[in-house]
């Protein structure tokens, strides 16, 4: 058996990834469910759901009849098989226990801890549906497949898995479901369990790794995207929700088309930002913490020794 070596830059990605989704979680609890405006915004955004909904609905219902005890049975196993083929027993355990763990978070907070209070007019699902159920299925699926898989295909496993997430959040709300922030609540529960799951990977990832080092670059560019994607869909959801806001305030009310319209696109851009910025850490961090020692040792030997011959020469 190859020796444990714990990467520390790994171990601190994973806590600050455990801390954000925790964090995120409850403020998207504390906002748009514990407060009156919070719930005002929610619910607009929620009844501009209904907007095309008839033309929209066969697309969404299809994406959503895919999450069930099967999907998940079949994918945990596949994910399961691929760390077992890779000779990577406990990542094989820790994936199970981030798809587990995740989403027994949801039901028990949604069911057992969080309430909604009734402070404002409510035709939404009738109590606390905060987080959203089938979108934690969905991102814990796609993250526990993104850390099984070989370093190289990675990144592509990241963007395939950000969409479906974002696309299984969006059908919530399309279908009337859910809240947006019962689908971003639903994310960062699953930010939170990969920060645990990445800490595991940085505290137990052999000392060497029997493949050569793979480039970072498909990893910057992917991250790059990801920022990228998040800084204009977060910008876009950010003025929506202000306009919202506004129109609240000004009318006491939203029955306008248009400012539905507004709501309901704004709040699926936040999803998509939310997702998009999960995602990029969820890759990087895991890229940290399953790092070959061997490779940073041979990096780290090379910069010394150039920076040795600049001296001399």
């Amino acid at each position: 058996m190859r020796p444990y070596s714990p990467r520390p830059g790994g171990v601190v990605l994973g806590l600050l990834m455990f801390v954000a989704g925790a964090l995120g979680t409850w403020a998207s609890w504390r906002w748009f469910v514990d407060t009156a405006v919070g719930q005002r915004i929610d619910q607009v955004a929620f009844r501009g759901s209904g907007i095309g909904r008839s033309t929209l609905w066969s697309g969404a219902e299809r994406v959503l009849d895919v999450v069930s005890v099967p999907f998940v049975v079949v994918v945990l196993g596949t994910v399961a098989l691929i760390a077992l083929l890779r000779r990577r027993w406990l990542l094989a355990l820790q994936v199970i226990v981030l798809v587990g763990g995740a989403n027994l978070t949801t039901q028990v907070l949604k069911h057992a801890v969080l309430d909604r209070p009734r402070l404002a007019d409510d035709t939404g699902p009738l109590g606390n549906s905060l987080p959203s159920g089938h979108t934690t299925v969905a991102a814990s699926v796609a993250a526990a497949l993104l850390l099984v898989v070989p370093r190289r295909t990675r990144p592509a496993v990241a963007i395939v898995g950000a969409g479906y997430t974002a696309v299984t959040g969006v059908s919530t709300m399309v279908g009337g479901w859910h809240r947006p922030s019962d689908v971003v609540a639903a994310v960062t529960v699953v930010l939170a369990w990969a920060g645990l799951t990445t800490m595991l990977t940085a505290l137990s990832s052999p000392e060497r790794m029997p493949s050569p080092p793979i480039g970072n670059a498909p990893t910057a560019v992917v991250t790059g995207l990801f920022l990228a994607a998040a800084g204009v869909a977060g910008a876009m959801a950010a003025s929506a929700l202000l306009r919202t806001r506004d129109v609240l305030n000004t009318a006491g009310s939203v029955t306008e088309r248009p400012d539905l319209a507004t709501a309901y696109v704004g709040a699926a851009l936040g999803v998509v930002a939310v997702t998009a910025l999960s995602f990029a850490a969820i890759l990087v961090a895991h890229q940290v913490a399953s790092r070959p020692l061997q490779a940073a040792r041979q990096a780290s030997a090379r910069s010394v020794s150039t920076r040795v011959s600049d001296a001399v020469s």
